[in-house]
């Protein structure tokens, strides 16, 4: 890792630890400006999509907004709109919108989540080698285990 990723990376860090949603920025290798926010994005979705918005309050992909979530949050708590599967891994709030599968990694530790899609609509998600680890029918709200959940999809 050179010095300007390791720089991206604890600038990152930092600011999720605070509890920042400041547009803290470092520079990637390719020169570019990358928020905190974009970074903790970058370190679960494994495919990496190029985003299509970046914001100080939320990063946006095709088919998923990104925000980052309150410190203290339930299932209750969580707000996703109509049509949308909505959860929390590691802080970051993560709000898909586009039926396709998502690839993700680092995914651990327990979160909210919130299946608000069109009545009856199961989302999956699945194992490393592609099995599904469980679903969710929509309308559901709940806490869940990330670990290990290797790729999603919505609808």
């Amino acid at each position: 890792m050179n010095i300007t990723k390791s720089a991206a990376l604890l600038v990152a860090a930092s600011a999720l630890v605070a509890g920042s949603t400041a547009a803290a920025t470092a520079a990637d290798p390719a020169g570019t400006r990358v928020t905190a926010l974009q970074q903790a994005a970058e370190q679960v979705l494994a495919d990496r999509p190029q985003p299509l918005r970046v914001t100080a309050d939320a990063v946006k992909y095709e088919g998923l907004t990104v925000t980052q979530a309150p410190r203290t949050m339930g299932a209750q708590d969580l707000a996703c709109d109509y049509g949308h599967l909505c959860m929390v891994v590691k802080g970051t709030k993560f709000d898909f919108y586009k039926c396709q599968t998502w690839n993700v990694t680092n995914w651990t530790g327990d979160g909210p989540f919130t299946n608000n899609q069109t009545r009856g609509t199961v989302a999956k998600f699945f194992n490393r080698d592609g099995s599904v680890r469980w679903t969710s029918t929509a309308y559901q709200a709940g806490t869940a285990t990330w670990d290990p959940i290797w790729s999603l999809r919505p609808c």
